[in-house]
């Protein structure tokens, strides 16, 4: 599943099975129904299809043949299938009769899923463009080419017409799209302006999270610069207490820019799931006055051409309140 790079599967569950020589060179779906009786194999076809069955990382295609080894299934949740739409306050940026680009708030879904049912973009979609959506991805996600998770804000855009939605997707596929973050860091990655390329997939120590990986996996490529530094280093030559940093994807892999930059020893500041180790005293107090409670992760651009008519179009805007709130406040350490 090539996703973009903060797809969140909320209700997914992670299965390791343990395929053994006496499955090798049958067909893969049998031998992953053999063992996991609850899944039909047409059930496990179409995860294959997905790429939401891989070895090593990486996604297994449908014509592979079974091979001793563990291989890992991600079994989506099952969503409403019928969403309802909802007067939701959402910042629209540009529509026309094919797309629209919102800049989605921190704290809203991009679809429903279990513990989601409600108050997602798909709903917000639903009532303001009034049945006017892509069906092509699904009735739980009319109009959905990408996503960001629930607690990234920033830069989004949907579909209205089957043809737009087509012609995003292949823009995604290909990443032939401009797309900029803006993320507030414990200490800053180092040097100052670089290139992460690693392979990511899903950590062996916990399915639920991504993790940089030395074989297996999928290239993920990010470009990153740190605009500005925050509190003087301990020590010299050590690094600053907090700091700023663009980031510029070139893939987009499941929490891409998070596992990147924690993997630079940088982790995103109040990131539940990679934010590992504790910021200086002063960045903690920082982030509990400006009330900052998610991963301090802003989509701050996105630019593409017009699936439909051609035209460059690019959107920027400006970090939420509580990023803005917890910077000013890292600026005065």
């Amino acid at each position: 599943m090539d996703a973009d790079e903060d797809v969140e599967e909320i209700g997914a569950t992670a299965h390791i099975v343990r395929l053994t020589d006496a499955h090798a060179g049958q067909r893969l779906d049998k031998a992953l129904a053999d063992e996991m009786p609850e899944l039909s194999r047409a059930r496990l076809q179409a995860l294959i299809e997905q790429g939401r069955v891989t070895r090593d990382g990486a996604p297994i295609s449908r014509s592979a043949k079974a091979a001793p080894g563990l291989y890992d299934i991600l079994i989506p949740a099952v969503a409403p299938a019928d969403p309802a739409p909802e007067a939701l306050a959402l910042p629209v940026l540009f529509e026309d009769a094919h797309l629209i680009v919102v800049d989605k708030p921190a704290g809203m879904a991009a679809h429903p899923a279990p513990g989601n049912e409600t108050g997602t973009l798909v709903n917000a979609l639903l009532h303001h463009c009034a049945g006017s959506l892509s069906g092509v991805g699904g009735v739980a996600r009319p109009g959905i080419v990408h996503r960001l998770d629930k607690d990234t804000s920033g830069v989004m855009v949907a579909a209205k017409s089957d043809a737009a939605h087509a012609g995003l997707s292949a823009l995604f596929a290909t990443h032939d799209i401009e797309r900029t973050y803006i993320a507030l860091t414990r200490g800053a990655p180092d040097p100052a302006r670089g290139r992460i390329e690693t392979q990511i997939g899903r950590s062996s120590a916990d399915r639920k999270k991504m993790a940089v990986l030395k074989s297996g996996g999928r290239l993920a490529i990010t470009d990153y610069r740190v605009q500005q530094t925050f509190g003087a280093p301990k020590k010299p030559g050590g690094a600053p207490m907090a700091a700023r940093v663009a980031c510029t994807l070139h893939t987009g892999r499941t929490h891409q820019i998070r596992v990147h930059l924690a993997s630079k020893g940088a982790p995103i500041l109040g990131d539940p799931t990679y934010g590992s180790g504790s910021p200086a005293q002063p960045v903690k107090e920082a982030i509990a006055a400006a009330g900052l409670k998610r991963q301090a992760l802003h989509a701050a651009v996105l630019g593409f051409s017009h699936p439909i008519t051609g035209e460059a179009l690019r959107f920027e805007t400006d970090p939420p309140e509580d990023m803005r709130l917890l910077e000013g406040l890292l600026a005065d350490l």
